[in-house]
This record gives structure tokens, sequence and C-alpha cells, in this order.
């Protein structure tokens, strides 16, 4: 009997972690692709794909010839074209799918937010509420801030961000987790005044919005697109083992 084959959209904690669950079965094939957008991947069990697909119809094709059994899209939660593809992928040759999203994040007592629906709008705040921005919203999109020549940046990133991007930028390359001391430590050393963030929820946030909050710092918190309507996210790697009928840990071979 051929493998029960996996494939697995990642680039997420959860994707390598999912990915190292399942390998753990026996008459399980895994297979792991990232979009290649970052530079050097972390560590992946079983086979690695690189690459895009060619939108929804490129990635039914995949799933055609590569006899898929089911399709776990453990993107980011801000992978916003990668998550419908593949909605529609599924859809369109009945091979079973899930959502894995992390949950968002959520206010506690003493968090200064501002949330919005986008960079656009996040940038179109910032003047308001600082003048030295830290922005830990990822390489791609810093042409949303451009125009802001009055403020001063930091920009986090694993990877160097692409241009257009403010003309007072100082780019940090750095590549998490991070502890809540360590960003207090970045939050102070560079006068940091106002965050800007996204909603990846989790821990991928946590220790930058507890250092912010302890400094009674604002944050832009940039909110999640929606979800292609009919969706079935998971929070979790349990939860996708479940939908597997895989339980928990499962048995090396």
């Amino acid at each position: 009997m051929s493998p029960r084959h996996i494939l697995i959209l990642g680039g997420t904690t959860e994707a390598r972690e999912l990915a190292a669950a399942l390998t753990a079965h026996p008459g399980v094939r895994v297979t792991t692709s990232l979009a290649g957008r970052v530079a050097r991947p972390g560590a992946v069990e079983g086979e690695l794909r690189i690459g895009g697909f060619g939108g929804a119809e490129g990635l039914a094709d995949w799933l055609r010839a590569e006899h898929v059994d089911f399709l776990v899209d453990a993107t980011h939660p801000f992978a916003e074209s990668i998550t419908a593809n593949a909605v529609r992928a599924a859809r369109s040759t009945g091979v079973p799918a899930v959502i894995l999203r992390r949950p968002g994040w959520r206010p506690a007592t003493g968090d200064r937010w501002h949330e919005v629906a986008s960079l656009a709008e996040a940038a179109a705040l910032l003047p308001t509420l600082g003048h030295r921005v830290l922005l830990t919203t990822g390489r791609l999109g810093l042409a949303a801030f451009a125009h802001l020549t009055d403020l001063r940046f930091v920009v986090r990133s694993v990877d160097p961000p692409e241009p257009p991007m403010p003309p007072h930028t100082e780019v940090l390359l750095a590549r998490g987790p991070f502890t809540p001391d360590d960003e207090l430590s970045l939050l102070r050393a560079h006068h940091i005044d106002v965050l800007v963030t996204k909603d990846s929820g989790a821990t991928a946030i946590s220790a930058k919005l507890t250092a912010a909050r302890r400094l009674a710092l604002p944050v832009v918190l940039v909110r999640r697109p929606p979800l292609p309507e009919g969706a079935d996210p998971v929070p979790d790697v349990a939860g996708v083992l479940e939908r597997l009928g895989l339980g928990g840990a499962g048995r090396r071979r």
C-alpha cells in the first residue's frame, strides 16, 4: 500500500512541529512546501519543496500529480494569497484540507493597542503616536511607510528588507525567539516610543508586546486578513493530528 501523502504549506514553527509529528507515524509521507522568501529556513523533517506552485491551478495540478491525500495550510496568518489558493485547490481536486492557524493575540491590562486593518492604516496613525518606531512587520510592505520622512524607524527582519523604505531607517537582522528582557533592552537602546507589528499570534510576538506593556508604549497592531469563506481552521498541531485520525505523539518506525 502506498504511504498516505500529506502536503504541508509551511514557513511557521507550527509547520515544522507538524512535520516532525507526522514523520513519527509509519505509513505517512510528509512533504513541506516553502515559498522560498526566507534565505535560511529552519530544518524540516520529511521531504522539502522550495518555490511557488503557480497559483491555485498549479497547486491543484501538483496535488493530483503527487497523489496528495491531505493538505495542511500552515503558512503565516498574513499569507493571504497562499491560503486562498490552498482553499481553491483543495475544492477543485476534492483533497481534504485544513488550515492550521495559531490563535491571535488579545490585549491584557496595561496594553495600549491601536488596531488597524492594514499597513497603510498603521502608517497614517503613526505620526500621532510617536517619533521613533520599531517596525516588526516583516521585510515586505515597507513602502507603506516610505513617505514618513519625519519619523525614525528601526526595522527588524530575518532577511534584508526590500525597498522602498523610510529614509531614516536602521535595519536590524535578527531571528527570534526573543525574551521580554531582550525586547526591553532593544526598546530602551533605540529610544523607541511606538511599536508596529502584525497579529502573528501565539508566542511569536508575546515578548515584544510584554516589553511594550512594561514601558507603557503604544502598539499599532495590524489585524489579520479574514480567512476565505468556508475555510476550516484548527488552532494547533494536535488539532491537525486529530483531523487525520493520528492522535497524539505517534510511533517511531
